[in-house]
């Protein structure tokens, strides 16, 4: 059966399928797209809860741009869990833009073609929740991962230079551009990044109120952290705290 020897090569099982579970949703996905995981749901459920409390607070309309969006995953579940808000999502990949549209469609998400260091830069200033799912392997650890990532998720998806952490820098400097003073960044990133990564965010001079969070499993998986005031920001040059 060829379904069988797909996967005794090891291809993933949403691969075959065509389609992924991610939090309510069903996704499409396919060769050339990253394959949404279990882990990131976390992330994307305080994303939605944080939109969620702006609309309660009396925003209409509340912002979120997804970096690094995929397939849309992250884009499309904080769209169908708070229709009021106003979602953008932005992909290099052509590959994975197509199936980001399509799942984006029925929730109005806008999908964006582009880098994300520039692609959404008509949203500086004006932007409540940046959320970001970036490459976060580092090029030394490819015998560590499993051989379903290897071969099939792009590495476009998986490698961030020697330490594994340039795509973070770069969603750092790109999340404080967008938000709002005081609007709020999650950043996912390796259970081993614990402290590396929201040291990233605590150096840049941006970021109050940075804290490292868990997953399903109860392992380190994503950085939260607050706007600070511009002001403040960039007259102090100071280093934010990271909080327990």
């Amino acid at each position: 059966d060829d379904l069988v020897r797909r996967r005794e090569r090891r291809e993933p099982l949403q691969h075959i399928t065509g389609r992924a579970a991610f939090r309510y949703l069903e996704l499409d996905v396919g060769p050339g797209v990253f394959v949404p995981r279990p882990e990131t749901e976390v992330m994307a459920g305080a994303a939605a809860d944080e939109l969620q409390r702006l609309v309660a607070a009396g925003i209409r309309h509340p912002v979120a741009v997804d970096l690094c969006t995929g397939s849309g995953a992250v884009a499309v579940a904080m769209a169908s869990e708070v229709p009021a808000s106003r979602v953008t999502g932005v992909e290099l990949s052509v590959d994975a833009v197509a199936y980001a549209r399509r799942n984006a469609a029925p929730h109005l998400v806008d999908i964006r073609h582009g880098d994300i260091a520039d692609a959404v830069d008509d949203l500086a200033g004006q932007v409540h929740v940046v959320t970001a799912n970036p490459p976060y392997i580092p090029l030394t650890a490819w015998e560590s991962v499993e051989p379903e990532a290897r071969a099939f998720d792009p590495d476009l998806s998986l490698w961030s230079g020697t330490d594994g952490l340039e795509a973070i820098r770069v969603v750092s400097g790109v999340a404080a551009r967008l938000l709002v003073d005081g609007g709020l960044v999650t950043c996912e990133h390796a259970d081993v990044q614990g402290e590396s990564a929201p040291a990233v965010f605590a150096a840049a001079g941006s970021w109050a109120t940075v804290r490292d969070n868990i997953d399903l499993s109860g392992r380190p998986r994503y950085v939260t952290a607050r706007r600070s005031p511009r002001g403040l920001s960039h007259s102090s040059g100071t280093a934010g705290t990271i909080c327990p």
